[in-house]
């Protein structure tokens, strides 16, 4: 959990992507869970199913800062600091090139202009594309970054666009 003064966002540890951001703590658990059934989809193109959750246990809170606030995890924990065993990175990684993999899928058939927020703005789906695409190469230059950290945050970058796509689409 990492708490900024205005948002907060729930990961779930084992499962780079499946993370939620909302006003409060508990508001960010409620929309981790929401989005389970979304994330199983991204689970099983790793090769993995992911239990339905009946519980929320918090392992380790995190301060947020001004990028928490802005709406994006900017916070490494302790379990993403620790130097990561051979297998774990591996099925990490995995995670990650299947989140990648359902961003694509699901960019690729999306329509070209997607439905407005409620305030009239956001991208359509190339800009959105496009704006994976750059910020994806800008975090792989973050050298600093712990790879757990890395994978994480790439991957919750990667599921938020899809599931704005997926909203917006229809």
């Amino acid at each position: 959990m990492e708490v900024g003064t205005k948002r907060s966002f729930a990961s779930a540890v084992d499962y780079p992507g499946w993370a939620r951001g909302a006003k409060s703590p508990d508001a960010a658990v409620e929309a981790l869970l929401e989005y389970w059934q979304r994330y199983t989809v991204i689970a099983e193109l790793a090769g993995e199913a992911v239990a339905e959750p009946v519980d929320v246990l918090v392992v380790e809170q995190l301060v947020g800062n001004s990028t928490t606030d802005f709406g994006a995890p900017a916070i490494a924990s302790s379990l993403e600091t620790a130097e990561l065993a051979a297998d774990e990175g591996a099925r990490l990684h995995r995670l990650l090139l299947a989140c990648r993999t359902r961003f694509d899928d699901v960019a690729s058939v999306a329509p070209p202009e997607l439905r407005k927020g409620p305030r009239g703005g956001g991208r359509d789906t190339d800009a959105v594309i496009r704006h994976v695409d750059d910020v994806e190469h800008a975090y792989r230059r973050k050298a600093n970054w712990p790879p757990a950290y890395a994978i994480r945050r790439t991957a919750w970058h990667l599921t938020d666009h899809l599931w704005e796509i997926e909203d917006r689409s229809t």
